[in-house]
């Protein structure tokens, strides 16, 4: 009988000793809620834990229980036995560290990103989970960890973070199930909520009017395309992450079927973010084409030595077939 790659991970992790829990760089509420947690369970078995993160965690999520603990130096590698990345769907998207952090062996991946790259030893990828919180979830019960409340309120998070409230297409019967098992633990969902979503400052709703305000619509309005060029940034003093939601105001159109959000990140490369609605529009697909990843209804992608006016033709190229055919 086929051994699950969930028991493969669990008989490793019970062995480890000193373990490094790490995600991608510029991680959002799914992938910090499930290091935290990860880092919480594994604490709970008697393990020691390093949780390390490129750059400090954003101001959108230091919220989460836990947030502290994630170190942006990273020690010297040689005093692990194990590591766990979580919900990274490709090694590049490791860091500047990532050689230093692939040199950890066994080398264990946790992921539900479609078209994921592998890397690493020991993988399980579950492309028909909602997050990867409810994988960590998942881990967690074979352990045998008891779930303190500060680790349900991050794998909550996480969930909620990655299902977009639970309104996403990925969303399952098992997404709700894990939910209530975490309210069991005391988690308040309008608390989560109102951290994950009501935490506008002035300067961030300054942000959101300018990129609105960019909005294009393509097809008949089944295309939608906001833009943030570098001096949007300057302009209203903030910084990428506050940014993070702002492609589900053009998805929320009722005629939008896809959107895309392109911006200028500080170290000069143009990122985008894709959303579609339903099953006939795979976005992942499209970021794919340009070295990018994700899901069918949520994917991403980064680009070097462009602009955001070549970029955004690139994508009209994919896009408009795919909304038009």
């Amino acid at each position: 009988m086929m051994v699950h790659p969930r028991d493969e991970i669990v008989r490793t992790l019970k062995t480890a000793t000193n373990v490094l829990v790490i995600t991608h760089i510029h991680p959002d509420g799914d992938a910090l809620g499930s290091q935290i947690a990860m880092g919480n369970v594994l604490r709970s078995l008697g393990k020691n834990v390093f949780l390390y993160g490129e750059e400090p965690v954003s101001h959108l999520y230091r919220f989460l229980p836990g947030s502290t603990q994630v170190e942006s130096v990273l020690p010297d590698v040689s005093g692990f036995d194990c590591a766990v990345a979580l919900d990274c769907g490709d090694c590049s998207r490791l860091g500047t560290s990532m050689e230093s952090l692939l040199a950890v062996h066994p080398f264990v991946v946790i992921d539900h990103h479609t078209g994921h790259k592998d890397f690493g030893d020991l993988r399980w990828i579950a492309p028909d989970r909602a997050s990867t919180g409810e994988m960590v979830y998942d881990l967690s019960e074979s352990l045998g960890a008891e779930l303190s409340f500060e680790t349900a309120y991050c794998l909550y998070a996480a969930i909620v973070s990655d299902t977009g409230s639970f309104k996403y297409s990925s969303t399952t019967a098992d997404t709700f199930r894990i939910a209530g098992e975490l309210l069991k633990k005391g988690v308040k969902p309008a608390e989560v909520s109102g951290k994950l979503f009501d935490n506008f400052t002035v300067k961030r709703l300054n942000l959101m009017r300018l990129v609105l305000d960019s909005l294009q619509l393509y097809a008949s309005d089944r295309l939608a395309i906001i833009e943030a060029p570098r001096d949007f940034f300057v302009k209203t003093g903030t910084c990428q992450a506050d940014a993070e939601t702002f492609i589900n105001y053009p998805r929320s159109l009722d005629t939008v079927k896809v959107a895309a959000f392109i911006k200028e990140t500080e170290s000069g490369l143009v990122s985008v973010s894709l959303r579609s609605k339903g099953t006939d529009y795979d976005v992942a697909q499209v970021a794919a084409s340009f070295g990018g990843g994700g899901h069918r209804n949520a994917a991403g992608l980064k680009l070097g030595e462009t602009s955001i006016a070549e970029v955004r033709e690139k994508l009209l190229v994919k896009l408009l077939p795919l909304v038009t055919r």
